[in-house]
């Protein structure tokens, strides 16, 4: 049995002398770069934590203390380590391992991961709901320095230092210095900090200044002379400013050391910050040299480096060069992300116009608010986000933007299912929870095309708030250019409402039903707040039988908007089906492979129209309005 193999034993694991630990995280490296290679996923983020995760499992019993990873991209070292290797050879395939820590996979994942800056706020409740109920186990946040720039850890941050709750944040830094030593006193001094005797030292003398008269106040006095004496000689962090202990900053991949910081941060009864520094993509060149392109990769060739993905255009390529040729014309344009330049299809963007380019960092809500701050003041923001980040800033859309009316543009990439990230990663909500912002007007084109002419729509020819939502990938069988609501084929059995990606799918049915002699008539709509429901009333006084089809969830979702609209003009189909995700949460695969699980596909619109055609008992033309 190899190391590997033994590594999921914990028993086997804990005995590992040294030198088998150092074997160890080789052989996860290349175990890594070998399966991730052959599904893709996250690569760099967790090449760099393996020293840190073996640490962390030799202080601490996954099954019993709660290590909550932030954002959860570095948790698959740890997935290894309790016992499901042999899940990545199915790693975020439909039916498969998620590339994320989850609750239902595993005893040992402590919390939902997927969005960035929550493991801070998840872990200091834990630790208070382990001091209320009086059990006994520890709780540890590792959170790298990217969701460190997200408001809600600067939350969870500022409550945790206060409550004096026993709690151990792990800063995984892996670009950004935060607090250097400088010179050999500073050095010495964090030395002694580390040594055992003096943190019992700090304890005896607590323990005894309680005791005696006026010792709490000679404790005080004491403390502050300590305080001022360090920040004299080595200077102060926000850390230490917030109630933490401060750690740091340790090599990450020295496992002794990070032993022995865990261990000492174990013992003690307040909040650690324990700095660990690493590097990015460590013991794969291509990942290290370029840390940013192997975070999330397709499948790859080892030797070369080099994905399988064609070179085809995407939205989001798209959406890139329109904002380019945009800003040479009108150097009001301003595009705003966060922390997704590249996966937004704005590097080159950034790199022509730096001036008018903000990266944020994870601080969705910020970006908002700034542009929307921008917009105020004249300028033409464009915020280019996912969907499900989007959600992060809800607030901010109504608050700063709606009510005030502001012209700020949502460039809403990943529209819909996204495939093997899963639920916490499907834009699926988008359409339920836009059009609920009042002023807010929502476009969804269905071809690279139609975005490239809305977004210049949106930028220039409405007022307000305005969002355009667009998938992943590039286009499917649709590829025309049509800006409105039209009918993309006509035809007296059924009418199906469709947009965005889903345009492609009712096109899919339509070429099934050829054979059968069924005609669709297909409603494609391009703006969908406010709606107008003129081409859907005619359709369905020619057809009687509608479908709405929509990669959303069903509560909210434009179906319930149309029928509800219908009905108060008195236009009433026979036969109605709503065809969307339902009331749950949709898993990781592929997107063909979704659609089909969950009956949205243009199969499952063949197979609903035959069932509705076949239905003896409906009645032919709908109840209209006299």
């Amino acid at each position: 049995m190899n190391l590997l193999e033994r590594a999921g034993d914990r028993q086997e694991f804990l005995s590992f002398t040294p030198e088998e630990d150092a074997a160890l995280c080789q052989d996860i490296r290349s175990f890594l770069i070998e399966s991730v290679s052959k599904t893709g996923g996250h690569l760099a983020s967790n090449l760099g934590a393996v020293e840190l995760t073996v640490a962390l499992h030799k202080v601490f019993d996954p099954f019993v203390d709660r290590i909550v990873f932030d954002v959860g991209h570095q948790s698959y070292v740890h997935k290894i380590l309790t016992g499901r290797m042999e899940g990545f050879s199915q790693l975020r395939k439909f039916g498969g391992m998620a590339g994320f820590p989850r609750p239902n996979e595993s005893d040992a994942d402590a919390f939902v991961g997927g969005h960035a800056s929550n493991s801070v706020s998840a872990a200091l409740g834990m630790a208070r709901a382990r001091t209320l109920m009086g059990e006994h186990y520890h709780v540890i946040s590792v959170i790298g320095d990217g969701a460190l720039t997200g408001g809600l850890a600067y939350e969870g941050l500022n409550d945790a230092g206060q409550s004096r709750e026993p709690l151990i944040v792990v800063l995984n830094d892996n670009g950004m210095s935060i607090q250097p030593n400088v010179g050999g006193i500073a050095k010495f001094l964090a030395r002694q900090r580390l040594k055992p005797s003096y943190f019992n030292c700090k304890r005896v003398f607590r323990a005894v200044t309680n005791t005696i008269p006026g010792g709490k106040a000679i404790y005080r006095v004491v403390h502050r002379t300590k305080v001022w004496m360090k920040n004299a000689l080595i200077g102060s962090n926000m850390f230490d400013e917030m109630g933490f202990t401060y750690l740091g900053p340790v090599d990450g991949h020295d496992i002794g050391k990070l032993v022995y910081l865990l261990e000492q941060a174990k013992e003690l009864s307040c909040p650690v910050l324990l700095h660990v520094t690493t590097t990015k993509g460590r013991g794969y060149s291509y990942a290290e040299e370029n840390p940013d392109e192997y975070h999330g990769v397709s499948a790859f060739d080892v030797q070369s480096g080099c994905s399988g993905d064609s070179a085809k255009e995407t939205f989001s390529s798209v959406f890139g060069k329109t904002m380019c040729a945009m800003a040479i014309e009108d150097r009001k344009i301003c595009a705003i992300t966060a922390a997704m330049e590249q996966g937004t299809g704005l590097s080159q963007f950034a790199n022509d116009y730096p001036k008018h380019f903000f990266d944020v960092g994870i601080a969705e809500g910020h970006a908002v608010t700034m542009a929307s701050g921008l917009a105020k003041q004249g300028m033409l923001p464009v915020v280019a986000v996912y969907s499900t980040f989007l959600q992060r800033a809800y607030d901010m859309m109504i608050h700063d933007t709606a009510i005030a009316n502001l012209h700020v543009v949502f460039a809403v990439d990943r529209a819909g299912l996204v495939g093997a990230d899963g639920e916490t990663h499907h834009g699926v909500f988008d359409v339920s929870y836009l059009r609920t912002v009042p002023h807010m007007k929502l476009f969804a084109p269905a071809s690279t095309e139609e975005l490239r002419r809305t977004l210049h729509h949106a930028v220039y020819d409405v007022t307000g708030p305005v969002a355009v939502r667009y998938p992943r990938g590039g286009n499917e069988l649709y590829s025309d250019c049509i800006l409105e609501n039209t009918v993309l084929h006509e035809g007296s059995d059924v009418t199906v409402v469709c947009y965005g990606a889903m345009v492609s799918e009712a096109m899919r049915a339509q070429m099934l039903l050829d054979k059968d002699n069924l005609q669709l008539d297909i409603v494609k709509l391009w703006q969908l707040a406010p709606l107008d429901l003129s081409l859907i009333v005619e359709s369905v006084k020619k057809t009687g039988r509608l479908i709405i089809l929509e990669e959303d969830v069903r509560q909210g979702c434009l179906g319930q908007e149309i029928l509800a609209g219908l009905t108060e003009l008195g236009v009433v189909p026979e036969q109605v089906k709503l065809m969307n995700l339902g009331d749950g949460f949709v898993t990781h695969g592929s997107v063909a492979q979704l659609r089909r699980a969950w009956n949205i596909d243009g199969q499952a619109v063949y197979e609903t129209v035959k069932e509705l055609k076949s239905d003896e008992k409906r009645t032919t033309g709908c109840t209209a309005a006299k």
